[in-house]
């Protein structure tokens, strides 16, 4: 199943008559004591919960609340236009931002298999869970009704605003040729379980989404805790809900 739809996306990607990919720049993570001067400084893999390691949030820096600002996303269940920053509390909530490439994504729809099955633990420690892929309102309820996956905290970024903001990687290297990909293979009974509904419906219209890679973001009010950037397809973060968990309770 996994190797006929990896098949079905690399023809259409390699047909397309998308513009020359490009590639964001590799970034460092910011630990205690450091500063975000720029959306762009944000880290590859995973950092360190600042509270953890005693830095408060003017040390860490508020950078990616800021560059998100004008970030707005669509709500699949609705498709109404919703300011990003909207979905959690600026103060003191916790929200975990899960960015899936797009919703013909077979990985995503294991990731957001994934996510679907946590959301309780998420809830137990206080975080709260958005999921945002690549496409139409459309296309985000294909996955929502195939998986199923809870439409209220599914999300469609077309026009991929906020994964430019936030620097996330693009291209047709990292997207077919990643070497960070091969750990999809030892995950194929997950992602066979994850895809039995699964349908290319899902795909963007506008093939160079396809070639877009997601991330995994945490946020505490406007304060980033913690940060991950795929490498390749299916280069998910895993350590999320442990991230969660050592967020202090207010």
């Amino acid at each position: 199943m996994a190797t006929a739809v990896s098949l079905s996306l690399s023809r259409a990607v390699l047909h397309t008559s998308a513009p020359r990919p490009t590639f964001h720049r590799r970034v460092s993570v910011s630990g205690a004591g450091s500063t975000l001067p720029d959306a762009r400084r944000l880290c590859r893999r995973s950092s360190a919960v600042s509270a953890a390691a005693g830095a408060s949030p003017a040390e860490v820096g508020t950078a990616a609340w800021d560059a998100l600002g004008g970030v707005s996303v669509f709500a699949a269940g609705t498709g109404d236009a919703v300011p990003l920053r909207d979905l959690w509390d600026p103060s003191e909530g916790v929200v975990v931002v899960a960015l899936l490439r797009h919703f013909g994504c077979f990985c995503c729809w294991e990731l957001a298999s994934d996510l679907k099955k946590s959301m309780p633990k998420f809830e137990s420690a206080g975080a709260k869970l958005i999921a945002i892929g690549v496409g139409t309102s459309d296309k985000a309820r294909i996955l929502a009704d195939g998986l199923p996956f809870p439409v209220d905290s599914l999300y469609a970024d077309p026009e991929r605003k906020a994964y430019n903001v936030l620097g996330l990687y693009h291209g047709l290297g990292r997207t077919l040729f990643s070497p960070a990909s091969a750990k999809i293979y030892s995950r194929l009974d997950s992602i066979k379980e994850a895809t039995k509904n699964y349908t290319l419906k899902g795909t963007p219209a506008d093939l160079t989404g396809v070639m877009q890679q997601g991330g995994m973001f945490v946020f505490r009010g406007k304060e980033l805790l913690y940060a991950w950037r795929d490498e390749g397809t299916g280069d998910h973060a895993d350590d999320v809900l442990g991230i969660c968990r050592q967020v202090p309770v207010a």
